[in-house]
């Protein structure tokens, strides 16, 4: 049995993978299944900018200053009016408030919004799947982001899937954790119980069906 190991991971992390991708197709469950009433949704999350992200910056009542930039891989933009703001490391509010005071001395009163359109930060707030989905991704994390949010955004599963011996791969308190899941049951039977909440940094194996 081969196995891909995705770039991002560690060595360690695709050890682990590897490791319970063979013990997935030889019928071994690490864990019993996840059920919904067993994880709470995260409360706080706020996403942090990093490298390569793409920003909508939208100045109120200003059309001319709105603009899109990338985040350059310094962690910094450069926008219509300032050429030098430091945006990895912040949230998107809290940059717009550093691009209201950076532009106060050129526009009165400016209120900025700030939109995180295209997402390229670290894979601590992402959610990996990888294995039998129709498109294995990297999504951002959003809150309240749960299992079947992830199974529409990858186009649910190939044929040959096993989603009822599905992983769930997550680091807790500086350990990893694995889970069965219920794919197969969410989403041919629609056994809401099988929707649990998804964590930032979750990573999703879908095995192979072998018979």
């Amino acid at each position: 049995m081969s196995v891909r190991i995705i770039t991002w991971l560690s060595t360690k992390s695709a050890f682990a993978l590897s490791l319970i991708l063979v013990l997935s197709a030889c019928g071994v469950t690490p864990h019993p299944p996840l059920t919904a009433d067993q994880i709470n949704p995260l409360q706080d999350f706020d996403y942090i900018i990093g490298p390569g992200d793409e920003i909508e910056i939208f100045v109120w009542g200003n059309e001319e200053l709105s603009t899109t930039v990338d985040v350059r891989p310094d962690g910094k933009i450069t926008t219509r009016l300032v050429e030098d703001i430091v945006a990895s490391g912040k949230t998107p509010t809290v940059l717009a408030r550093d691009i209201e005071e950076a532009y106060s001395e050129y526009v009165r009163s400016a209120v900025v919004s700030v939109i995180v359109q295209e997402f390229s930060s670290i894979p601590s707030q992402q959610i990996r799947v990888v294995g039998e989905a129709a498109s294995p991704l990297n999504i951002p994390f959003s809150k309240h982001m749960t299992l079947l949010d992830l199974m529409i955004e990858v186009g649910g599963l190939t044929d040959y899937a096993d989603g009822n011996r599905a992983i769930l791969v997550r680091y807790f308190n500086g350990k990893q954790e694995s889970y069965t899941l219920r794919l197969d049951d969410m989403l041919e039977e629609g056994d809401i119980s099988a929707n649990i909440a998804l964590y930032p940094g979750d990573i999703v194996i879908i095995p192979e069906s072998w018979f």
